[in-house]
């Protein structure tokens, strides 16, 4: 019996490292691919800046294709179903009345607390999601498979707060929505630039008190709302 418990804990150990190795790489990984892109990152530079040999990767990673699905998955289940539980949440407490700022606000708001509060981890995340939405061969694909169900319950709360609005509009407005949340995400330090100084590409907070009243105008404008 005793045997049986130290075994346990040996085995428990062993998992322990093997889950600690993993996010190191993914960690690492993440932050490579954020400013180098698919393309830009080898396995090899991976495993130089985590310290192992390149062989320990493919032990835990097929491919370096399989490593930046596994990075990208990551974070991705965690915004989208923290975004899925904020809109459930706000459309719970409106008495059947949703508002186009309400919807917006659970959706753009509960994502964009990620990267106030995340730390660099999550500032990187953010870097490379923007990459992949803007990379046609295969990053539309990665991001239906991600957030297609979260983008569908936001037009649908959108819909009810503009019921008069067509399925056009709705989803040409979601498409700006999604183009200013990636180009924010992206951190280019253009807006930096062009603003002096007055606006910082990391002031995610300046985003935040912003952006869903100003898209909530747009909607109300294309929409007739």
């Amino acid at each position: 019996m005793a045997a049986e418990r130290t075994n346990q804990r040996k085995k428990q150990t062993k998992a322990e490292k093997r889950a600690e190795t993993i996010e190191q790489i993914l960690n690492v990984a993440e932050y490579l691919f954020s400013r180098n892109g698919l393309h830009g990152v080898t396995l090899k530079d991976v495993a130089r800046d985590v310290g192992v040999h390149h062989t320990l990767l493919n032990y835990y990673f097929d491919d370096k294709q399989h490593l930046f699905d596994a990075v990208f998955a990551r974070r991705a289940a965690v915004t989208s179903e923290r975004r899925m539980k904020a809109l459930d949440a706000y459309e719970a407490s409106c008495d059947g009345k949703p508002t186009v700022e309400g919807a917006l606000h659970a959706f753009l708001d509960t994502d964009l607390d990620l990267y106030i509060e995340g730390g660099e981890g999550w500032r990187n995340y953010g870097a490379l999601s923007a990459q992949v939405a803007n990379t046609p061969e295969w990053g539309a694909k990665m991001m239906d498979e991600h957030f297609d169900p979260v983008v569908l319950r936001l037009i649908d709360l959108l819909q009810k707060a503009l019921p008069h609005a067509s399925k056009e509009d709705l989803f040409w407005g979601y498409h700006f929505v999604s183009g200013s949340l990636m180009l924010t995400l992206a951190r280019t330090g253009r807006i930096d630039k062009l603003s002096g100084g007055a606006c910082k590409s990391e002031d995610y907070a300046a985003v935040k008190s912003r952006m869903a009243h100003f898209m909530a105008a747009g909607f109300r404008e294309i929409c007739g709302g």
